[in-house]
């Protein structure tokens, strides 16, 4: 394929997926051509410069600079100089702009659902190939997070900040409901009957779950059910979404269910307002990420015991599992080789069990690699939140497979805001969940065969 062809269908690709994140794409169309894609360029003496893009904002960016400043301590040859760049949709938006030019990363984080954009913009270089020349064990990896990232057998992007969601339920306000604090809900049918025990208490509202599209994901996969055909993208390109199918049904059935019969509030959008409601102790529990474990048990410090339980499922689904949110590393192969294999390198001391357990233990994120759970300050971290363990346990139950895999769509930022409105109008008496999810499944079966037709 010609190089105007290739760099044709990277834009192309880069329009489709960018316009789904509602990000500002900026006004010139112009890209310098590189002036050094390989190895054997003159390069300026000293150590390899390594530049790494990243989305980890507030406390997240000070840990990301202590494990550069590590890796830059630890050897004299590479210099890896890490760059904070806003959202993720913003560290998108900017790297659409470099590519075709010199300016770029050499390696990105960037959100699990832009993994299809990623490997349909032929920028990146697959981790498989750096893993397969250095001959690195990937079985040190944790399988059920390396799974997202893998299709065909390939690795192709580290991952990087890793979560799933886990139900927090607040043990004061079981116990002033008559409910055994040791036995949290495990289902859906369960969940609704302790959610109207707390409400019928009078103490707060039972539950409240956040209108946010990664809920529905997860809810799909823990019932064993695909969120897009092709074997959840995985086999083929996606053609077709297949959230209108029976455990889409099921799942608005059961959230409009608690809110009509006030077992559950609805406060929108924002999984911030469901945490503050939680912290205050007006609702009994929540959905959440992982990440936020620290900070609610943190919060809720002298008022009430934070208890965790697994993701909630109806009683006669399928076996299934969560899926890893987050984000990964992907490395640019418009650098250099010399560039990339230093790169790699740096990638490979954040999967130390030592870095790792330093990540985990002050971002709230996974290890990615299974060792770290034998470093000290990780059994100590477990220690004062045991609750951690309910999201290890998750994680390590769930067998991988296409679902639990999770889905792969180039439109995924764009579906799962398609998804939300479906859920406010389920809630808000607008339309049925089947009407609501028919009308998301056309919409979204329409964008993804308008972008698989960018990449063909």
């Amino acid at each position: 394929m010609g190089k105007k062809r290739l760099t044709g269908l990277v834009l192309a690709a880069t329009m489709v997926f960018l316009s789904a994140c509602s990000v500002n794409m900026g006004e010139s169309t112009e890209s310098k051509k590189p002036e050094a894609t390989k190895s054997g360029a003159a390069e300026a003496s000293g150590p390899k410069k390594v530049v790494f893009w990243h989305a980890m904002g507030g406390a997240n960016t000070k840990v990301v600079d202590q494990l550069v400043a590590d890796y830059n301590a630890s050897q004299n040859k590479i210099k890896v100089e890490a760059v904070y760049q806003g959202s993720y949709d913003d560290l998108l938006s900017k790297l659409k702009a470099s590519m075709g030019t010199t300016e770029g990363p050499s390696v990105v984080q960037m959100y699990e659902i832009g993994s299809r954009f990623m490997i349909d913009s032929k920028a990146i270089t697959p981790m498989q190939n750096f893993i397969d020349s250095d001959k690195w064990d990937s079985s040190q990896l944790e399988p059920n997070i390396a799974g997202y990232y893998t299709l065909g057998g390939k690795l192709y992007s580290m991952p990087f900040n890793t979560s799933n969601p886990v139900l927090y339920y607040n043990k004061d306000l079981f116990k002033a409901a008559g409910l055994d604090p040791a036995k949290p809900p495990k289902t859906f049918e369960e969940l609704k009957t302790a959610a109207d025990a707390i409400t019928k208490s009078g103490k707060a509202t039972g539950a409240n779950f956040a209108i946010y599209g990664w809920f529905m994901e997860q809810l799909f996969a823990n019932q064993g059910a695909e969120y897009v055909n092709n074997g959840n993208g995985r086999t083929s390109l996606a053609t077709q979404s297949l959230v209108n199918t029976e455990p889409g049904v099921k799942v608005l059935t059961w959230w409009k269910d608690l809110i009509d019969t006030k077992a559950a509030n609805n406060l929108g959008r924002k999984t911030d307002d469901s945490k503050k409601a939680f912290s205050a102790g007006q609702v009994g529990m929540i959905l959440e990420s992982t990440a936020a474990l620290k900070g609610l048990v943190d919060s809720a410090s002298g008022k009430f015991e934070v208890g965790t339980s697994t993701l909630p499922k109806p009683a006669d689904a399928k076996e299934g599992g969560v899926i890893v949110g987050g984000a990964s590393l992907w490395v640019m192969n418009n650098r250099p080789d010399d560039e990339q294999k230093s790169t790699w390198d740096f990638i490979k001391f954040l999967t130390t069990p030592k870095e790792q357990a330093y990540w985990h233990v002050n971002t709230g994120y996974f290890p990615i690699t299974k060792k770290a759970y034998d470093e000290d300050i990780v059994k100590e971290n477990l220690k004062k939140f045991p609750q951690f363990q309910t999201a290890i346990d998750q994680l390590h139950q769930t067998k991988l497979n296409t679902a639990t895999q999770g889905a792969v769509m180039g439109v995924f930022p764009e579906a799962r805001q398609i998804v939300e409105v479906s859920i406010e109008e389920v809630l808000n008496n607008k339309k049925t969940p089947k009407e609501a999810l028919d009308a998301a499944e056309k919409e979204i079966t329409s964008k993804i065969q308008t972008y698989n037709k960018t990449v063909k």
